[in-house]
């Protein structure tokens, strides 16, 4: 890497491809005010990279610009011999606001929080709680939008926003302004319910309490964004058949990825086994009936194909809180009339499909007529299965206690092809019986 000083859009667009060693030289190059602005804006591995790139000096410095909320995310994403030596950098305070953070869960609201917030009394009257905010400002530089009162001992009594004080007037005293309705979040909430929370509410800072309602910190709405995308990302992952991987594509390890995507490929390989297994339970009337292994691909491959459209969409929703558990019924209703007409539709094209090629080619004999029959009921039965096995599957990992992402759309394709050649044979049985069978 050339010796110059680096713009931070160039570092910026540069970072991803980059090794660790030419992202700490990268880093270093920046000029200060730049160098300060891209440590900020970098994700908690991220800056745990950087930091253990740099000298013990330097480290010391970059670390204690962070806020206890964020310093424990870099903690927490390094190596564990390293937590105490990054501890270790701090001051005092923050060593033992950030201690406090790395008891909690780090998917909890808990593990979420900044320890500090503006805090006022409901005796203060505003003009001292804005004399006092002011003074205040530097240390609370995330917490910008409310002001929680408390008592003595901590407890949340209301919030006021800053827009509140600077337009009522200086004698008034603060338990007169606050608002008592706060909407608070336990300190043990799942970020992703705490996520729907702020989205709910439409907030930019929710307070954290624990069961005797002690204010324990703040939850932004900036660390929040980065929980949406971090849960959506997870999602994805699990949705399209793989483990998730807890890192950027690129900078996840070889064997680290392959081992994340090999259990899942093993297990829908060992599933995919058993469309095998019924192929040969049906291999006498494939025998009789060629031309009923011609329509095998797509008749397994339709079925496949609506089940993960659906088992995506009810996930989505789910992760969205726009389906809940006791919808179930409204699910299985949506399909059964969704699986119908879409199952129609593939029928007409499919049975078109026979007589076209039937009146240029001549391919399907004598019977086509009945072999259509059976390729277009056999597309509705296997849609409609589809549909409602990949709406359900979902609904029914949540009622496990299972993450309804794991139902994910080659797991669905997998289950639904098996299943699929058992409703394709079994229509065929009926219809062909004393023609080709």
């Amino acid at each position: 890497m050339a010796e110059k000083a680096f713009t931070l859009n160039e570092l910026y667009e540069a970072w991803p491809v980059l090794s660790t060693a030419e992202r700490v030289e990268g880093f270093e190059l920046l000029q200060r005010q730049e160098a300060e602005e891209f440590f900020l804006q970098l994700n908690a591995q991220d800056k745990a990279q950087v930091l253990q790139g740099l000298r013990a000096g330097e480290r010391r410095l970059w670390i204690r610009l962070l806020p206890p909320d964020e310093a424990a995310d870099v903690i927490q994403e390094s190596a564990a011999p390293e937590h105490e030596s990054l501890l270790s950098l701090l001051d005092d305070q923050t060593r033992s606001e950030v201690k406090g953070l790395l008891d909690y869960a780090e998917d909890e609201a808990g593990g979420l929080m900044n320890p500090r917030y503006a805090r006022l009394r409901p005796d203060m009257s505003v003009n001292e709680a804005v004399s006092y905010l002011r003074r205040d400002a530097r240390s609370r530089a995330k917490a910008v939008y409310y002001a929680y009162v408390v008592d003595p001992q901590e407890r949340l009594l209301g919030v006021t926003s800053f827009r509140d004080l600077l337009t009522t007037p200086g004698e008034r005293l603060i338990q007169e302004v606050m608002r008592t309705d706060v909407v608070t979040a336990p300190e043990n909430l799942d970020q992703e319910a705490l996520s729907h929370l702020f989205a709910r509410h439409n907030l930019m800072m929710i307070p954290i309490v624990d069961e005797e309602r002690h204010i324990k910190g703040i939850v932004t709405v900036d660390d929040i964004i980065d929980v949406v995308q971090e849960e959506a990302t997870e999602d994805i992952q699990k949705i399209g058949g793989t483990e998730a991987l807890d890192g950027p594509y690129l900078q996840i390890p070889l064997l680290r990825m392959i081992r994340k995507r090999g259990g899942w490929l093993s297990a829908l390989f060992l599933g995919e086994t058993l469309t095998a297994t019924a192929m040969g339970y049906f291999e006498a009337e494939i025998a009789r009936a060629v031309v009923l292994a011609l329509f095998v691909p797509l008749i397994i491959s339709s079925g496949g194909n609506s089940g993960s459209q659906a088992s995506t969409l009810v996930v989505r929703a789910m992760a969205l809180g726009e389906v809940r558990l006791q919808d179930w019924w409204r699910v299985i209703r949506r399909e059964l009339v969704t699986g119908l007409a879409l199952g129609s539709i593939l029928a007409a094209i499919g049975f078109g499909r026979i007589l076209l090629w039937q009146t240029l080619f001549q391919l399907y004999g004598e019977h086509w007529l009945l072999v259509g029959l059976t390729v277009a009921l056999s597309l509705v039965g296997v849609v409609l299965w589809g549909t409602i096995t990949g709406s359900l599957l979902p609904l029914l990992l949540r009622l496990f206690k299972f993450d309804p992402a794991s139902a994910s759309a080659p797991f669905v394709a997998t289950l639904v092809d098996v299943t699929g050649l058992v409703i394709y044979f079994s229509v065929a049985a009926m219809i062909l019986r004393g023609t080709l069978l």
